[in-house]
């Protein structure tokens, strides 16, 4: 019997017939195919995520860290935020900086805030 023959032997299976064919061949060669069934979705899964960059990011400053006075100029310096606002994400982190930021915009803050000794989380 050639492969395509068996392939198309296979196609005409209903799905039930299809699990059964699986299990007697995971008893006739001892074997088990569900941990490769299984591992196949995740590292699909992984590929689209890598290639799907997100468009825009929320930005939450996690942590000021010790530089408090550095964090609220770095803040400043890469957001619209007032002098007494910059100072009160500062104080009461974590906080939200920015919803729907950009992508570059977003990594730009990270980097500045980071910078500074910020921990920043992009979501």
């Amino acid at each position: 019997m050639s492969f395509e023959n068996l392939i198309v032997e296979i196609e005409k299976m209903s799905v039930l017939e299809l699990s059964d064919f699986v299990k007697a061949l995971e008893e006739k060669f001892g074997v088990s195919g569900a941990m490769q069934f299984a591992a196949a979705p995740v590292a699909v899964a992984g590929e689209v995520a890598a290639s799907e960059e997100k468009l825009e990011y929320k930005v939450t400053l996690k942590s000021a860290g010790e530089k408090k006075i550095d964090n609220i100029k770095a803040l400043r310096k890469v957001t619209q935020l007032s002098l007494s606002d910059a100072k009160k994400a500062v104080d009461e982190a974590p906080s939200v900086i920015g919803e729907a930021i950009p992508t570059e915009e977003a990594k730009k803050i990270k980097a500045e805030l980071e910078a500074v000794g910020a921990v920043v989380e992009l979501s």
